[in-house]
């Protein structure tokens, strides 16, 4: 090829650089609410969500369960991997950004390594249907310091809500009234911020339904597309929709997720005796999605304080042993 048709090639290909740029990024758009392309057979993993022992850990780490003492039960139960909620470090601030301190982070870290655990996700509190922007400012902000702790941690999700998670309030009443478009622009818009901070440590936001807003896979799925983000993904709560057939839901919101929360009923922690999970069920819907990493389970102390004691101690190993037998009759 002469200098000359080399050259006109060069501009050619540089006229037409924008243009394919621009297509790009379209693609790119549309691969940022389309579900986790995966490879290989489904690979699970279980892990144990720190909320199952929330009387014992206490507020900011102050009852009498450590955060490592409960890794070491954890690798002791047979735990692959734990979800240290952030409720429970030292630091942890309800109505604020504060965070534990990077020596706490890195001791937990060491532990657990030596325990052979690894982190599957953390969590933390807020209220996105707030019709207040600034108290909403305060948790997008927690959402991203915590996005810097998750990456100290090496947990590759962190978990968020969308929904209300006031008691006694729904989302039209913390909304003031607010119509539900405004609403999910507000959450969107929260969301997406926060993506894009975690981005920059190579962390996940994942959205639980859990509350009011989020009732079906439809509008979890839904949220997702007006995030448009690829670092936001779908936490499957198996407890929380509200429809006529559950499985269904958790079905279809299954290809979204970038993690899980494996609960002992689909109907809250009240119908746990009447309807407990069909956890073979379950556990096939997860493989058909071809979802692979861990499995959070997380049991829950009922309201109230009617039925038998709650005992974490002995509930989590049994429900870990329901979900481990799942697994090995679906593989």
């Amino acid at each position: 090829m002469s200098e000359s048709s080399s050259r006109r090639e060069f501009l050619k290909t540089a006229a037409l650089a924008p243009l394919a740029v621009g297509a790009l990024g379209a693609t790119a758009a549309r691969a940022a609410i389309a579900p986790p392309k995966r490879v290989g057979p489904p690979l699970l993993k279980v892990s144990c969500n720190a909320y199952s022992f929330a009387k014992a850990l206490g507020p900011g780490g102050t009852g009498t369960l450590s955060l490592v003492a409960f890794a070491e039960f954890c690798a002791q139960a047979g735990f692959e991997g734990i979800d240290p909620t952030g409720y429970y470090f030292p630091g942890y601030e309800k109505n604020g950004p504060g965070v534990p301190t990077d020596k706490f982070i890195y001791e937990l870290k060491r532990r657990a390594f030596d325990l052979g655990l690894g982190f599957s996700g953390t969590g933390i509190g807020n209220n996105f249907t707030l019709a207040d922007p600034p108290a909403r400012a305060i948790d997008v902000q927690r959402i991203k310091n915590w996005s810097e702790v998750a990456a100290k941690l090496g947990a590759p999700v962190l978990r968020v809500f969308a929904d209300t998670q006031l008691r006694a309030q729904t989302w039209e009443s913390a909304s003031k009234g607010a119509k539900r478009d405004d609403v999910g622009k507000w959450i969107a818009d929260d969301i997406r911020a926060c993506a894009d901070h975690a981005a920059k440590f190579g962390v996940i936001i994942g959205v639980q339904n859990h509350g009011d807003f989020i009732k079906t896979a439809d509008d979890l799925i839904s949220l997702l597309k007006r995030i448009d983000s690829p670092w936001c993904g779908a936490i499957v709560d198996t407890g929380y929709f509200r429809a006529d057939d559950v499985y269904a839901e958790m079905a279809k919101a299954a290809p979204y997720a970038v993690n899980w929360q494996i609960k002992q009923s689909p109907l809250g922690v009240e119908k746990e005796a009447e309807v407990p999970t069909d956890v073979k069920r379950l556990i096939k819907i997860v493989r058909t999605s071809g979802y692979r990493g861990y499995l959070p389970i997380e049991t829950l102390s009922p309201r109230g304080g009617t039925g038998p004691a709650y005992d974490p101690f002995q509930l989590v190993p049994k429900f870990l042993a329901e979900v481990r037998q799942a697994i090995a009759q679906t593989a």
